[in-house]
């Protein structure tokens, strides 16, 4: 099997017929994740960045069927914590398509390079970018421990509801991949306790957002009749948030013109 290798490729079909052979392809990816990590190690986040999506755009991309390595990714060079690997949901063994000895090596290398991408971005104030970074890098391999680590402090750092419930399910995700002698499990149990509040917090706050917004709808349908959302009053029920007293009034005004 054989693939292309072009600087300026964001990703390359593993069936495509090219001139050099994947292993090359690899090699090459290995030299520019060097480069990186000798920029990453000089603090040249951006140079660091550049070199480790050259290298992703020399490996091929992730068959569709693909759903995980089932080599764990040698660690970044940047880190020295190495991740850790369970058995894999009887389910997904099902589904999945096993990968030749290449697609494996792609995958390793996808996932070292998409995780070494997310810690530039982290460098970069960029923790959205991260975030994206590292879900890739945890495609190929979900117990990448690292990338779980940086998507987790990222999606900590983005402070809405639904990015610290994801933290929180990386970190439940790292508490059951972490050997119980790993001196991370107790920091990792202080964070979850301080991040409970937050996560309430951030569910009120976004909740009251979203009732300010429905609110600021309904009375725009009301000012037609000469009424405000102030007039009634907004609880929920099984199937969303509902004006139970405007409902009725509005239908019975509509039924009144209607005559």
């Amino acid at each position: 099997m054989a693939c292309t290798c072009d600087r300026d490729a964001t990703a390359m079909d593993l069936n495509d017929e090219a001139e050099t052979t994947i292993a090359e392809c690899l090699l090459a990816a290995d030299e520019f994740k060097k480069e990186g990590n000798d920029h990453f190690r000089g603090q040249r986040w951006n140079e660091a960045l550049v070199a480790y999506r050259a290298g992703l755009g020399r490996v091929p991309k992730r068959r569709k069927q693909e759903i995980q390595s089932e080599v764990r990714p040698e660690i970044d060079e940047d880190e020295d914590t190495p991740s850790s690997q369970e058995d894999r949901d009887e389910t997904l063994k099902k589904d999945e398509v096993p990968m030749t000895l290449e697609e494996a090596g792609c995958a390793k290398v996808r996932a070292v390079l998409n995780a070494n991408i997310g810690a530039c971005f982290v460098k970069l104030d960029d923790h959205k970018q991260a975030v994206e970074a590292c879900t890739e890098a945890l495609l190929d391999d979900p117990n990448y421990v690292k990338a779980l680590q940086r998507r987790a402090a990222s999606n900590d750092k983005l402070n809405s509801w639904s990015s610290l419930t994801a933290t929180q399910e990386d970190y439940t995700t790292l508490l059951k991949l972490l050997p119980a002698s790993d001196p991370q499990i107790k920091e990792i149990e202080r964070s979850q306790r301080l991040l409970k509040p937050r996560l309430e917090a951030a569910q009120k706050a976004e909740t009251a957002e979203m009732l300010g917004k429905l609110k600021g709808i309904g009375n725009s349908i009301l000012g037609n009749f000469g009424l405000s959302t102030d007039n009634f009053k907004f609880e929920p029920n099984g199937q969303g948030w509902l004006f139970d007293e405007l409902r009725e009034m509005i239908s019975s005004r509509t039924r009144i013109e209607r005559r």
